[in-house]
């Protein structure tokens, strides 16, 4: 079976740091893949504050999650203090890519790689909507 392949970027535009809480933790005592989704989705809400904007209100439209791609590299487990490096990418005519670097804060170990396709919507005629020009252009790269 073929991997999914994520390659680090060279820069990103924004960090945060979160704490890995016990109940992020699966039965093997580290950090699980569902809660690894959680804890990007708190990077990708501190990423859109940053800028001004909110799940409901990035410049205008609303986000929905289209896709997901993760990579592990490595363990965590509670009480890590994870960096969450976090930059905008690859815009399309209705949405964007984010693409995320995991790392344990005090020895640098990788822990993954994440991208989340970003789609805009209009809740209310729950439709595809434009990207707005503003998100555009914190898209990094093309």
């Amino acid at each position: 079976m073929a991997r999914v392949q994520i390659q680090a970027l060279a820069q990103y535009d924004f960090s945060v740091e979160i704490v890995v809480r016990t109940t992020d933790l699966n039965y093997g005592g580290h950090l699980g893949n569902d809660r690894l989704l959680t804890l990007v989705h708190e990077a990708r809400v501190a990423f859109l504050e940053s800028k001004g904007w909110t799940e409901l209100d990035c410049a205008g439209a609303s986000l929905i999650m289209g896709d997901v791609a993760g990579i592990y590299k490595g363990e965590a487990f509670a009480g890590d203090r994870l960096v969450f490096k976090v930059a905008a990418g690859e815009p399309t005519r209705c949405g964007f890519r984010l693409f995320y670097s995991v790392t344990r804060k005090t020895d640098a170990a990788k822990i993954a790689l994440v991208e989340t396709g970003m789609t805009c919507f209009n809740y209310k005629d729950r439709k595809i909507a434009s990207l707005p020009e503003a998100v555009e252009k914190i898209c990094t790269f093309a």
